[in-house]
């Protein structure tokens, strides 16, 4: 089982720790004026993407690795506690109605469970043990990838995510927003987004939440921008859920095809309302099931099916 640290042992580790440190240069900020605490905290906010842009060859060789496993049938898994754990959810659960994935192919863990997400779960993030029983919950592969995320790169959960994800052969992310951290140490590829002390000294759904957005945000989005999900910029697997998205599909194969409304909704209606085969039919010249057909054996890949068309 895990041993938690004496509370004295705890305190002095804070101490050390970039994200915790206090500022006293602040330490009367609640008696400024609302406006000037909005200034303030907005030049801390500016300095996230600076700090993030330190990191983009670790970020980019993580996505590499990541879309190479995704693409042999593997997962993509984030675990970390409190915010950060949020954040992964957050980011899992963006995927299916934006890229089309299965829910099992992005999945976001959280310390605690579900319930986690709104109510603090005492003492989850300690265990290094639960983490691997939430992952063992998952039947891990080599195929997978597991992104471990914790401002403070120390979090129990987090580390030991990566630790159990490695011993089944998965590859490993660790996201931290300190330097020299155990979690980056113990991972396969360490990303260590250094954002400095807090406007709120240890509230770490500040900057350090929003540079771990911006990080997650890159490693969906680009992995499945590698896998073929996007033609362009354009969401081609965008899923049509609702009228909003029914809207945006249209516009979608407006974009891509420059062709008339019948003609797009014609496309549509012959594809089952998919957006890449609605576009492949048109620019290809072939009816709904020559699409479907090309684009399973281009692997999804829409440019790869438009040359076989015209091939």
């Amino acid at each position: 089982m895990t041993t938690s640290p004496h509370p004295h042992e705890l305190r002095a580790e804070l101490e050390t720790l970039t994200t915790e440190a206090f500022r006293s240069e602040l330490a009367e900020i609640d008696r400024l004026p609302t406006l000037e605490i909005a200034k303030i905290m907005n030049g801390e906010d500016a300095t996230v993407p600076a700090a993030v842009a330190e990191r983009l060859p670790q970020i980019a060789a993580a996505i590499d690795g990541i879309a190479e496993r995704m693409a042999r049938g593997g997962r993509l898994v984030y675990a970390g506690a409190g915010t950060a754990g949020r954040l992964g959810i957050l980011d899992a659960s963006e995927c299916p109605p934006t890229f089309n994935t299965q829910p099992s192919q992005v999945v976001g863990l959280i310390a605690g469970g579900p319930g986690a997400m709104v109510t603090s779960v005492e003492g989850a993030e300690d265990s290094r043990e639960l983490a691997a029983q939430d992952l063992d919950a998952l039947g891990l592969t080599d195929r997978d990838t597991v992104v471990g995320v914790s401002a403070s790169g120390r979090t129990p959960y987090a580390v030991g995510a990566v630790e159990y994800a490695r011993t089944c052969g998965a590859l490993t992310v660790g996201l931290s927003c300190n330097a020299d951290s155990p979690l980056a140490a113990g991972a396969d590829h360490g990303i260590e987004v250094v954002v400095g002390a807090e406007l709120l000294t240890g509230s770490t759904r500040l900057k350090a939440g929003t540079a771990q957005k911006l990080v997650l945000n890159m490693i969906s989005t680009i992995t499945m921008i590698r896998l073929g999900k996007t033609y362009g910029n354009l969401m081609v697997d965008v899923r049509a859920s609702n009228d909003k998205l029914r809207a945006r599909s249209h516009r979608i194969v407006a974009l891509a095809t420059g062709a008339a409304d019948e003609e797009i909704e014609r496309a549509l209606t012959a594809t089952d309302s998919e957006v890449k085969n609605a576009i492949l039919a048109i620019l290809g010249g072939v009816d709904g099931p020559s699409a479907a057909r090309l684009l399973a054996e281009s692997g999804g890949y829409l440019r790869t099916a438009l040359g076989k068309a015209a091939g």
